[in-house]
């Protein structure tokens, strides 16, 4: 069975750190633009950082630039977010997914601004989700 499988969410105090990890199982991630997104509660998904399968540029949401990394660790075939400085509004499930489209450059901002539809449309996985909070 295919899917994807994130870790490393939890409690963290504001200012603090965590590594999230995606993990594809069946499948390999190297053939996949692979983004995090984020929901909060009765908020829309929001695409906060992806990276390309084609060539390994990324993006990143104003809203986490400068926090977040996103990189791919090819020996353990996943994606790491690593997520420094984290704020209240930082607390979401925070969900990986896989879209087969070919990016290069720059329009792998693309991924990462799809909404509704055409966001669950586009990705052929999707992660349960590890929820990040934090609160002091």
């Amino acid at each position: 069975q295919f899917q994807l499988v994130e870790s490393g969410g939890g409690l963290v105090q504001p200012g603090g750190s965590l590594i999230l990890s995606c993990a594809g199982s069946g499948f390999t991630l190297d053939e996949y633009a692979i983004g995090w997104f984020r929901q909060a509660p009765g908020k829309e998904p929001e695409g906060i950082s992806c990276i390309s399968g084609s060539d390994d540029n990324t993006y990143y949401a104003d809203s986490v630039k400068g926090r977040f990394t996103i990189s791919r660790d090819n020996a353990k075939k996943t994606v790491v977010l690593r997520m420094n400085s984290l704020k209240p509004e930082d607390t979401a499930v925070y969900h990986c997914a896989a879209d087969p489209t070919d990016y290069y450059g720059p329009t792998i901002r693309r991924m990462c601004v799809m909404t509704g539809t055409d966001l669950t449309n586009a990705m052929d996985y999707w992660g349960k989700g590890t929820l990040v909070t934090v609160s002091s």
